[in-house]
């Protein structure tokens, strides 16, 4: 089979040549496909290939895909809330691809050398931390979670240095655009104010179309930009999900969560929690995630400003009215998100602090906060034995709540079934799969990838991944792609 890209329909290379270079994938010197994404493929309409050498040679950058023009994009991008000139230094945007469905989705190939953007990287990207993003970001799918989405994993046959000599990989990566906040930084602070209309008005009719029926297009857009990131936050917060690295080039504007780098999810409710190993001061801690994000949309609305209106003290007053709606709309999905996660099927005033006491009696504990929506229900899910008190405390003005609103006790655990999963990747199976499959033991990991799959149904997932395992308290992510 013979995968083709259509020329006619790369929208990304019409726009000005300042947003990219074209450069094309460093060749490998033996790839072997390791992970094949057969849903999503067939999602995406591609047939699979005859051959696994001619798979391999297609998704390492070994063999141009026809109609291809790789590119690498250029964009700024606060790091730790320091502003740098970056780009994708390790990633090659193959092209675009329409779907069955007429939906266009990226296809870039992450680790695939060096571009005009790399700085002093090599452009590689080792083996261990593509894996962990295929996992992750299709655990996210499972979850229902806005993600990119990960095609395959084709092993090089090379070794990057790193701390250490480790073998190479190149993730094949879907997303339904690889524009970030750090793209119209760029755009705003280096080019021309002509680039960043053509920039914004391509990402309108991408992205957000509707804006178009709107007398105050721009806005609108901010305003829709701001809407998908407080939901997708919100959604990171209610499964417990630490990105670790939100800087404004991590930060797409079509609200999928994009760059898995040191990420993880918690075990124990604690708001402080730091996976990274860099993240020295907490900026990108569990709980302080909506509070970046804040950060992040305001940076985004600073680059639309000569957009937003032609007087600039107008337009600051706008974009700040705009941004300010940020934590409103976050709080909004997110407490719509706790309610249903605790079965409080009927809003009552009192909810809030309900679930405020909850959190808090989670965080002084050592409750796993995937499981403690399971032991409301069932029994059968052990409390530590010193939280039992704190637990049956708050356990009982959670009975009283839900007698106060007309669902069943069946109907109440449905719901809350069909919110709360029972599998997610905890950090020990993460490691324990990545460790395997680095030593040629691909077994475990395909079996832990068939369970996170499908992490709200029982009858689909081997239940030793549902089981926590003692916590590290010393445990840390690091980037290392």
């Amino acid at each position: 089979m013979t995968l083709s890209f259509d020329p006619m329909a790369q929208t990304y290379t019409r726009l000005p040549s300042e947003l990219y270079r074209f450069h094309d994938p460093s060749p490998v010197s033996s790839p072997t496909c390791i992970v094949w994404n057969d849903d999503l493929a067939h999602e995406l309409g591609i047939q699979p290939w005859n051959s696994p050498t001619d798979l391999a040679n297609v998704f390492s950058g070994n063999r141009m895909i026809g109609g291809a023009r790789p590119l690498a994009q250029a964009y700024l991008g606060h790091q730790f809330g320091h502003l740098a000139m970056l780009g994708d230094g390790r990633a090659i945007l193959l092209g675009e691809w329409l779907s069955p469905a007429g939906q266009r989705v990226d296809i870039q190939l992450k680790g695939a050398g060096r571009t005009p953007f790399s700085r002093r990287g090599d452009g590689r990207a080792a083996m261990g931390p593509m894996l962990r993003e295929y996992l992750v970001s299709e655990a996210m799918n499972a979850l229902g979670i806005p993600t990119t989405r990960s095609l395959a994993v084709v092993a090089t046959g090379d070794l990057v240095v790193r701390e250490s000599m480790l073998p190479g990989a190149v993730l094949t990566r879907v997303a339904s655009s690889h524009i970030r906040v750090g793209t119209f930084e760029y755009a705003a602070m280096v080019t021309t104010a002509s680039v960043l209309r053509q920039l914004t008005e391509y990402s309108i009719d991408r992205h957000y179309p509707d804006c178009r029926q709107s007398e105050t297009m721009i806005v609108s857009f901010l305003n829709h930009v701001i809407d998908r990131q407080a939901y997708l936050v919100a959604q990171w917060m209610l499964v417990g999900f630490v990105h670790g690295v939100m800087n404004t080039d991590n930060m797409a504007i079509s609200g999928e969560t994009i760059d898995y780098g040191p990420c993880a999810f918690i075990d124990t409710y604690h708001p402080q929690t730091v996976f990274s190993s860099i993240d020295t001061y907490g900026r990108y801690s569990f709980g302080n995630q909506p509070a970046i994000a804040a950060w992040n949309v305001s940076r985004f609305a600073e680059s639309l400003l000569s957009l937003i209106h032609p007087e600039p003290a107008e337009a600051m007053t706008i974009a700040e009215g705009c941004c300010r709606e940020f934590m409103r709309q976050f709080h909004t999905y997110w407490i719509d998100g706790m309610r249903r996660k605790l079965g409080l099927l009927q809003a009552q005033s009192d909810d809030e602090p309900l679930i405020d006491e909850f959190l808090s009696m989670l965080s002084q504990t050592a409750i796993d906060y995937t499981g403690s929506f399971h032991a409301l229900l069932r029994p059968s899910v052990t409390i530590p034995e010193r939280d039992r008190d704190a637990w049956n405390h708050w356990k009982r003005q959670w009975d009283s709540r839900l007698q106060t609103q007309p669902y069943s006790r069946d109907e109440v655990a449905s719901v809350m079934g069909s919110v709360n999963p029972i599998i997610i990747p905890r950090n020990a199976h993460v490691e324990a799969v990545l460790g395997a499959a680095l030593e040629g033991n691909m077994r475990p990991f395909s079996n832990f990838m068939a369970s996170v799959r499908h992490p709200f149904s029982p009858s689909n997932w081997d239940s030793n991944f549902a089981i926590p395992l003692p916590v590290d308290p010393s445990y840390h992510t690091v980037c290392g792609t």
